[in-house]
């Protein structure tokens, strides 16, 4: 056995898309000095997490963190995939963090992949269960990845801050996947979504979906709300309500926006906020999230701003041919994830800025990544 070369890096940044690309392109990584200059120095819980989920779905992966958890070093193994697994992803972050990289990796998986996780399932700071439902599901189907055995369902709701949730993912396996040309946006044809609500009256609910439908039906009139009131156990521990909406266009594009608003765990300290702070209204959120849909349709590009990150993962992992995507201004996350691509998979967009339409137009040669550990038939 060779001595094995650690890429090295620095800081937490990017931790999670790092630890994916390190995986999918088998390159062991060294990273240094994580919040070394902190109060609380190291891995957050939710990373620490996220290394023991990879570990879980891995054979022969290596994680060695060292006392303070300001040095890490991850050697990848084979993705194995399987059946029955179950993860608990803390409270710390919500589900939905854990989604994108868990996807990526069960499609390159050595059999297909059905995991429960518990823990948050609808937070403002990451995308919703809901909408990994109705927006990214669609999205890998582009690429070719087949519907049967993509699924993800949810068991019960869990709001921040003491979580409760269960969902079951579940993903097939794929050889590889399929480049696309996807520039053209359409228009919007229907727009349909869903509020839940937890440990609170489920009037919040028809206030949120009366107040979006109010904006929405200046526009277009095929809108349909659907509702997820949840009681009991299946409520999770924490009161909570949020709602996730979704624009199709014809040209099948799914654009989405999401919130959700529970009592916030304080920053730094384990400490609720006395539960007398002003919460937002049900209206205000239902309005909000409303006003922030039109504004993602309004920017055009074939996803949401906050799915411009895995399209990029998604294109760079094509076979040896050209992909070409239409996407909006690009956000930051979108930006950094262009670099790591560049930087683990040696895979350079060509960025081309399209002023008649505000949009950007990216085209990229896959770096023909193949499941090798998949069984042929």
């Amino acid at each position: 056995m060779g001595k094995t070369t650690y890429r090295k890096l620095q800081g937490s940044q990017n931790l999670r898309q790092r630890l994916l690309l390190a995986t999918l392109s088998a390159s062991p990584l060294l990273i240094e000095e994580i919040r070394a200059d902190d109060t609380l120095p190291g891995l957050r819980p939710h990373e620490v997490s996220l290394l023991r989920l990879f570990e879980k779905l891995s054979d022969d992966c290596v994680v060695e963190i060292n006392e303070t958890g300001t040095k890490l070093k991850y050697k990848p193994g084979i993705v194995m995939g399987g059946r029955h697994l179950v993860h608990d992803c803390g409270v710390i972050r919500s589900i939905g963090y854990f989604l994108e990289p868990l996807i990526l990796l069960g499609l390159f998986a050595k059999k297909p992949l059905t995991i429960r996780l518990k823990g948050i399932t609808n937070d403002p700071k990451d995308p919703s269960v809901d909408t990994f439902r109705s927006t990214t599901i669609p999205l890998l189907k582009r690429f070719g990845v087949p519907s049967e055995g993509l699924d993800l369902k949810i068991e019960s709701r869990g709001s921040a801050p003491h979580g409760g949730g269960e969902v079951v993912l579940t993903i097939p396996i794929v050889q590889s996947l399929n480049a696309v040309t996807w520039t053209d946006f359409g228009m919007v044809k229907r727009i349909r979504g869903v509020t839940f609500s937890t440990r609170v009256s489920s009037q919040f609910e028809n206030t949120m979906i009366h107040a979006a439908r109010g904006i929405f039906n200046n526009f277009i009139p095929d809108v349909h709300i659907f509702t997820d009131h949840k009681a009991g156990p299946q409520a999770g521990n924490s009161r909570g309500y949020g709602i996730s909406l979704v624009a199709e266009t014809n040209a099948g594009c799914f654009i989405s926006a999401d919130t959700a608003i529970a009592y916030a765990r304080t920053e730094e300290s384990d400490d609720f906020e006395d539960e007398k702070k002003e919460l937002m209204p049900p209206a205000d959120v239902g309005e909000q999230i409303a006003s922030v849909l039109l504004g993602e349709i309004e920017q055009g590009g074939v996803v949401d701003s906050t799915h411009q990150g895995l399209l990029f993962l998604l294109c760079a992992l094509c076979p040896q041919d050209v992909s070409k995507v239409r996407v909006s201004k690009l956000s930051p996350y979108g930006i950094e994830t262009l670099r790591q691509i560049r930087d683990f998979l040696g895979v350079k967009f060509v960025i081309k800025p399209d002023p008649s339409t505000g949009t950007v137009l990216l085209k990229c040669i896959g770096c023909g990544l193949k499941n090798l550990s998949r069984k042929v038939s």
